[in-house]
């Protein structure tokens, strides 16, 4: 097991060289963050990534940013979590949807957030710090410190204990 984690880290080193090549000071990570396979990020145009020290992203995790995404420190995310800061515009039925654009808007997770499997976090959204989200949601309003997200139907939240 101690080897298996160790190609992780060892993996997770040369990606984060080479994110910092191919995007420059338009990516931060801080210290002894870490993901494990297909960890994937998308920077467009004049956007910013800004990891905080101590995150952790497990497999398949995307970040995709036309603005800005900051993430806190000692943030934990958990498999195929995706995070959108941008929304394709679909106003004009008669021209294509790839055609209209995207309506864009800062994300920020705060500190030491659990973000459950299978969630996504859309344009526009503030998570606070402690805050929990449980597996499979759709977050599309922002989320106060020290709550629990667990319903992704209703969107439930509530004091975290």
């Amino acid at each position: 097991m101690l080897l298996y984690k160790t190609i992780f880290h060892i993996n997770a080193i040369l990606k984060k060289f080479f994110l910092k090549l191919i995007y420059g000071n338009k990516i931060s990570f801080g210290k002894k963050v870490t993901f494990r396979r297909r960890f994937n990020i998308f920077i467009e145009n004049n956007a910013k990534i800004l990891i905080g020290e101590n995150c952790f992203f497990n497999n398949d995790c995307s970040l995709n940013a036309q603005q800005e995404i900051i993430i806190g420190k000692d943030s934990i995310f958990g498999e195929n979590v995706k995070i959108y800061d941008h929304n394709h515009v679909f106003k004009s039925k008669d021209e294509r949807i790839i055609n209209q654009g995207f309506k864009t808007g800062k994300v920020k997770i705060g500190n030491n957030c659990w973000i459950g499997s299978n969630v996504v976090i859309l344009k526009g959204v503030t998570i606070g710090d402690n805050v929990v989200i449980g597996a499979g949601c759709v977050i599309t309003e922002s989320v106060e410190n020290n709550k629990i997200v667990r319903n992704q139907i209703n969107m439930k939240v509530e004091d975290r204990r």
